[in-house]
């Protein structure tokens, strides 16, 4: 089976930065989207920033100009790079991937607190 398992998550000060990563594991076949959501207390998970296999980039708003994503295709895995953090940020956040036949994958997530 496949896997997705995020680090990195912790806490943090506002102005702060701090850097997730995730590598997955198994029978991926061409993993044709990567990336991060999150989802905060009481709110719906949200899409942070993906990348297809072809190094399109989709991000969301609110991270535009702080955060940065990166993958490695040959290595599998997929680096989110956070910057100039808010509490706003706060959240749990979970690595995914789109697989073969519209499969998707995604971590158990990692835990991060910006305080404010």
């Amino acid at each position: 089976q496949v896997q997705l398992v995020e680090s990195g998550g912790g806490l943090a000060q506002a102005g702060g930065s701090l850097g997730l990563s995730c590598v997955a594991s198994g029978d991926t076949g061409t993993i044709y989207n990567m990336g991060w959501y999150r989802q905060a207390p009481g709110k719906q998970r949200e899409l942070v920033a993906t990348v297809d296999v072809s190094g399109n980039l989709v991000e969301d708003e609110s991270v535009k100009g702080r955060f940065s994503i990166s993958r490695d295709n040959e290595k599998r895995t997929v680096q989110l790079q956070m910057s100039a953090l808010q509490s706003e940020d706060t959240a749990v956040y979970f690595c995914y991937a789109l697989l073969a036949w519209g499969n998707q994958v995604w971590g158990k997530g990692t835990q991060v607190v910006v305080s404010s």
